[in-house]
């Protein structure tokens, strides 16, 4: 006759959170089945017959029937595993992230794996993982230039005033120009890219001339006004402002912003913008290009459409450059700038203490 089978016991709210794992397609495949045994136990079937829809041993049936007694739906959950036990201690990472964050190479700018691994005792698979671990990186590094602008405060509430509470009946326009465009011709074709492998271009190249590209972006649409020129003196930025000025309906105020580059401050231009008074310069802190929204409008053509492309002549340069500012207007989508002018200052601030060294 064998032993009776011990009651389950199982409660509604416990059936119904069995069912709901069973169901499942994301939970971990051992335990939808464990789930589907105790359902089909409570409803009554042998452990011999759970155990062949399972395609488990009766034992396994019941092993689980026993942890479900014991512990419920929470003991059909796998136990965590202890694993290895840490073969360093805190005080050996503590050293290890101390040699990384404060102190340098004998001959080198910067830590690699194996120096700090040479240089603590740590091995190297140990150290790439604490480094990963704490986000320690001295492998990289990033660029920044504070401004000594004295009315640095005062200009970036003013820009960023204007993205953020643009003023009525006007268009907040962001103007610079991108020098020295080169029309680079690569000397062979390129290797298209493939399943496991990348584009190839060749490194060297030959050089048909430059272009400036003028470029104006409009940060309530995130539209661009585009220009090509062969230099840029004032010359050509005034030509620019010509443009801009017979495109924006005469109702409208036009706020530009624009950087210190001389030319932009030129007397001939600042007596072209003295005669039309709806025109407004708003010049950035100096070493502040970051907040003149077209810069980024700069980086995603240099990206998308120069830095990879190969040009016969500067006609063909300029060419793609239109194709690329029309195409973007048919799509176009303003810049989300969310930075208030108090969590810039407050940022430089951190970076001005973690420069002197006052940051705690």
């Amino acid at each position: 006759m064998g032993r009776p089978k011990l009651d389950l016991g199982i409660t509604a709210e416990e059936r119904r959170e069995l069912a709901a794992i069973a169901g499942s397609r994301s939970f971990p495949h051992g335990l939808v089945r464990r789930a589907q045994m105790i359902l089909w136990s409570g409803e009554g079937l042998t452990v011999r017959e759970v155990a062949r829809r399972t395609k488990v041993t009766p034992a396994a049936v019941s092993n689980w029937r026993k942890r479900f007694r014991e512990a419920r739906v929470a003991g059909l959950h796998d136990a965590l595993k202890s694993g290895r036990p840490r073969t360093l201690d805190d005080e050996r990472i503590a050293e290890l992230l101390n040699a990384a964050l404060l102190r340098k190479p004998v001959a080198a700018t910067h830590w690699t794996v194996r120096g700090l691994a040479d240089e603590t005792g740590v091995t190297k698979s140990s150290v790439q993982r604490y480094l990963t671990l704490f986000g320690v990186q001295p492998h990289r590094s990033k660029s920044f230039k504070l401004s000594n602008d004295p009315f640095f405060i005062e200009k970036v509430r003013d820009i960023v005033g204007l993205y953020l509470n643009p003023p009525d009946h006007a268009l907040v326009l962001c103007v610079d120009e991108k020098s020295q465009v080169q029309a680079l011709e690569r000397t062979q074709p390129g290797v298209p890219m493939g399943l496991g492998y990348v584009e190839g271009v060749t490194h060297d190249y030959i050089r048909h001339g430059t272009t400036t590209l003028f470029a104006a972006l409009d940060v309530a649409n995130g539209t661009v006004i585009t220009r090509c020129k062969a230099r840029h003196r004032h010359q050509e930025f005034l030509a620019f402002l010509r443009h801009i000025e017979a495109g924006v309906p005469e109702a409208l105020d036009v706020h530009l912003v624009v950087d210190n580059y001389a030319t932009h401050k030129h007397p001939k231009v600042r007596a072209w913008l003295a005669r039309r008074s709806r025109f407004h310069l708003h010049f950035t802190p100096t070493y502040s290009s970051w907040l003149n929204q077209v810069e980024r409008w700069f980086g995603l053509i240099t990206q998308r459409a120069i830095r990879r492309g190969s040009f016969d002549s500067v006609a063909d340069l300029r060419r793609r450059i239109e194709q690329f500012a029309i195409h973007w207007n048919q799509h176009a989508k303003p810049f989300a700038w969310t930075a208030t002018a108090e969590s810039i200052l407050e940022k430089l601030a951190r970076l001005s203490k973690a420069i002197s060294g006052t940051e705690h």
